[in-house]
């Protein structure tokens, strides 16, 4: 029965057996129920037992809560799968029926329901409280279970009052959406459901480590993980340092200056200023962008002392953003707010791609604008602005948004060619200069020439600072370049002796090769002279040894490279995409073929008309070699059959206008049949031009609704407007196996082996410790479980063996001219067309993805699609029948 507000009883049912509830009875008045029914139906009488309605008086108030593998966001659909942990909890006036354990396989053909608490105390108020603290304590992990509604149920004021009603579920709709759930407890861990289950994502990803090694796309060389090490890269640590900074360092003049004061305070300062690139270019140069976070926050503080007089440290923007996210599963803007805090002496420096902010594409200008307003508000300092093809509409874009942030802007010159060599051509000092000029007239702070590829000599350095300082005397210059051919240290000296007034740098040991010139070097050599860095050798040393050693925690991302490269006055391959250009040629099997890449690096550069190689740029250039090789094309032939290739999307994307206009314009014919043979239509002018504003309203509404209200921000929607794709698979990637953020590098990297025991703070003051047990013969599904001891205490976690479920799937090689193959290795991420299509020669027909790079594959004849031998997200081998054409 039921009870109204007027406690009148309503008769409901009566059921012939016991009902779930009874154990409410039981607690409250002592009997016990099941026992006395085996009574009476053997016989016994109400007065041999005992009972006296009369006599029975209840006592206290009991509550109880019955624990289902159920998910109330999805209306208490059944979940299934094995419980990784269960822990009971007890304590005064707690029962527990129930035959939950951990490994237990939950099946969808019983009862969802694994437990019962009952809680009893003498006031309601009292058994509210033990139940809630009951289920905070109760761990059941590995499947959905109703305890946040249950909780949800239990903290809502209406239910603490005493007083609810059959419609209260009904009135509450909020109380079934849990993932949204506070709750303000004691223990921080269980506040919400993100940080109830953060431990077993953890888990899941050292698990997925464990079985299944890195994903081929996060680079990581199998051959140089060494398993098992026992390196700790929470014991590579700097000394404190041995003096205080400066007070404020160069940054207070910068904050207490602005801009313009810090400019003049550059140009009138005695010696060569330095930017040291560690934390940006350095590592994406050598380690393809792969240095986590907690690598720079170890050695932040003792940075802030030892380089207080450094113009500038650059660490953020060029890749840094979207592999942070992509493959690091970090959040880039937590990278620079974390570090803005521990370094507040130095300004922080970003690379900014123009209209392309931090993208390979343009974007619209309200997403530029906002980008940088928040960069700055977040830590950002100085906005290196540059534009890949150094299109001046592009460029003003970027140095109008950075210059209305608020930041020092710093215009920059893609440098390519040899300004002291008058046979290379359109690239001569007369262009420069007059780039400068336009620079200059829109208003940027300090120009700064971009030697991407290191093919600044100490000749054309020299003739090029010379020339810009004599035209402009008032603006400070900044040189930056790639130590490539082993020249970097004498360019660098020959930009101070013609008049620079700043050049990059890198530690030592995250020096030379691809990234930037030796700072150890520069700072001994001109100490006590006229350009005297203000840097103390001695200070730097300690750093150095610090990134000696962490170095060598991230070998598995290192090329191999083991020497300069003097042919890079040849190929003239960027530093920073050196390194991401070898690896991809790995992948795309074509390792034996490096050298024959960077010779058709310089074909492609020509073929595009000879243009500056800087992100997005080079990436078109490179993307444009690998296809030359893997097709065995040359310039001729490229030109030739411009109309039936399967160009890599990027190179159409170019010729068509989408990133800018190249100087001299693009080449001919190709670019006319290209376009003509895609019926597309060229873009002549500022590509973001054209592009309405970003709905950042309706951005931030779909993430809010997908991942939750508190757990989107503004620079997540900013993040997601950038990097659409990249966003949400990184969220997604999170729901699954949690912040790895927290993991320490070595155990983010190393995958575990059976025996192996790891520790790390997973909380300020909470220790973890991890030893994986064993990993269990895989199940005909393919399944794996991983058994850890956490803390001691033993955790089941099933993974699925890759390696087990993809065995012996090999497709067919297309063959004849109706029959469409891939031309790479790569992943299918769009079909244009479906079975029964009539399609033309040179249609659409789906796009294949390979790092990063994105092919349109044309149809080879006219006729009717007959059958499609791939879906969306599949992985394929060159060759791969993808389309037969009948």
């Amino acid at each position: 029965f039921l009870v109204d507000q007027e406690n009148r009883p309503y008769f409901i049912e009566v059921n012939p057996r016991i009902q779930v509830e009874h154990t409410v009875t039981e607690e409250v008045t002592g009997i016990d129920i099941v026992q006395t029914q085996i009574r009476i139906a053997g016989g016994a009488t109400f007065e041999e037992i005992g009972l006296d309605q009369s006599k029975i008086e209840p006592r206290g108030v009991a509550i109880q809560c019955r624990v289902t593998t159920e998910n109330p966001e999805r209306d208490f659909a059944p979940d299934t799968g094995t419980i990784s942990l269960y822990r009971h909890s007890a304590g005064a006036g707690i029962r527990m029926d129930g035959v939950g354990y951990t490994g237990l396989t939950i099946t969808p053909y019983f009862d969802s329901m694994i437990v019962k608490y009952i809680a009893k105390g003498s006031t309601f108020a009292e058994t509210v409280a033990r139940m809630k603290r009951v289920l905070i304590e109760c761990r059941i992990r590995g499947v959905k279970t109703n305890i946040p509604f249950l909780l949800n149920v239990l903290t809502h004021p209406e239910f603490e009052s005493g007083i609810v009603t059959t419609g209260f579920i009904d009135e509450n709709p909020q109380l079934k959406k849990v993932s949204e759930s506070t709750w303000d407890f004691a223990n921080d861990e269980q506040s919400d459901q993100r940080k109830v289950g953060a431990n077993e994502r953890l888990l899941r990803y050292l698990a997925n480590l464990a079985v299944n090694g890195h994903p081929a796309e996060l680079g990581a060389d199998p051959t140089k993980i060494i398993r098992g090490s026992k390196i700790d890269t929470r014991k590579i640590l700097v000394p404190p340092p041995r003096e205080e900074a400066p007070s404020g360092g160069m940054r207070k003049i910068l904050l207490e200056k602005g801009p313009e004061g810090y400019a003049k305070a550059v140009r009138e300062h005695e010696g060569l200023l330095l930017m040291d690139t560690t934390w940006r270019d350095a590592h994406q140069s050598l380690l393809a962008t792969r240095m986590r976070t907690k690598e720079l926050e170890r050695c932040a503080e003792y940075t802030n002392a030892a380089l207080a007089n450094a113009f500038s440290l650059e660490m953020w923007g060029g890749a840094t953003f979207d592999v942070a996210m992509r493959f690091l599963h970090e959040c880039p803007w937590e990278r620079l707010e974390s570090l803005r805090e521990k370094v507040p002496d130095i300004p922080f420096q970003m690379l900014l791609r123009g209209a392309n902010a931090v993208g390979y594409t343009n974007y619209p200008d309200n997403v530029v604008h906002k980008f940088c307003k928040q960069a700055q508000a977040s830590g950002i300092d100085i906005f290196r602005v540059f534009d890949s093809l150094n299109y001046l509409e592009n460029l003003q874009l970027g140095v109008d948004a950075a210059g209305e942030a608020g930041g020092f802007v710093e215009g920059t010159m893609s440098y390519t060619g040899n300004v002291a060599d008058p046979t290379k051509g359109k690239y001569n000092l007369e262009y420069y200069v007059k780039l400068a000029d336009e620079l200059v007239a829109m208003g940027v702070h300090s120009l700064a020439i971009k030697d991407m590829a290191g093919l600044l000599t100490p000749a054309a350095t020299k003739m090029l600072v010379g020339a810009i300082r004599e035209q402009h005397p008032n603006v400070p210059i900044h040189v930056h370049t790639h130590d490539t051919p082993g020249t970097g240290v004498a360019s660098m000296l020959a930009a101070a002796e013609a008049g620079a007034d700043i050049v990059d740098v890198a530690i030592d040991a995250m020096s030379g090769l691809t990234s930037q010139p030796s700072m150890g070097a520069l700072v001994s050599m001109l100490a006590g002279t006229e350009h005297d860095t203000g840097i103390d050798k001695k200070m730097i040393g300690p750093l150095n040894t610090y990134w000696e050693n962490t170095r060598s925690v991230y070998l598995p991302f290192e090329s191999g490279q083991l020497s300069g490269s003097s042919d890079v006055y040849e190929h003239e391959i960027p530093g920073g995409q050196y390194t991401n250009l070898l690896y991809q040629s790995r992948q795309l099997g074509l390792t034996e073929k490096w050298p024959e890449i960077k010779l058709k690096y310089a074909e492609a550069n020509m073929v595009l008309g000879d243009i500056p190689k800087v992100t997005p740029s080079s990436k078109v250039v490179g993307d444009l070699a690998q296809f030359m090789v893997s097709q065995n094309l040359d310039k001729q032939k490229v030109i030739d059959q411009a109309e039936t290739l399967a160009f890599p999307e990027s190179v159409v994307q170019y010729l068509r206008g989408e990133i800018g206009v190249p100087p001299g314009g693009f080449p001919e014919p190709l670019r006319s049949k290209v376009l003509s043979s895609r019926n597309l239509e060229p873009i002549n002018d500022r590509p973001g031009a054209s592009l309405p504003d970003y709905n950042f309203d309706k951005s931030e509404k779909l993430l809010k609704e997908k991942y939750g209200q508190k757990y989107i921000s503004e620079k997540d929607v900013l993040s997601y407007a950038l990097y659409p794709n990249v966003f949400t698979e990184w969220k997604d990637y999170e729901a699954i196996y949690g912040e790895v953020s927290k993991l320490p590098t070595d155990i983010f990297l190393t995958p575990m082996e059976e025996g192996d025991e790891v520790d790390f703070e997973s909380e300020k003051g909470r220790r973890t410790i991890i030893r994986l047990v064993s990993i269990a013969a895989p199940r005909e599904d393919g399944s794996r479980v991983v058994t850890f001891e956490v803390n001691g205490e033993r955790w089941f976690v099933p993974v699925t063996d890759q390696s087990v479920i993809t065995e012996g799937a090999v497709r067919r090689k297309a063959s004849g001219p109706n029959e469409v193959g891939s031309p790479m290795p790569g992943v299918i991420v769009g079909l244009k067309i479906k079975e029964g299509d009539v399609v033309k020669e040179g249609d659409a027909l789906a796009t294949l993805s390979a790092m990063k790079m994105e092919t349109v594959i044309p149809a080879t004849a006219a006729g009717v699609v007959k059958h499609i031998a791939v879906n969306v997200g599949d992985k394929v081998e060159g060759d791969d029948l993808l389309v037969e054409i009948e």
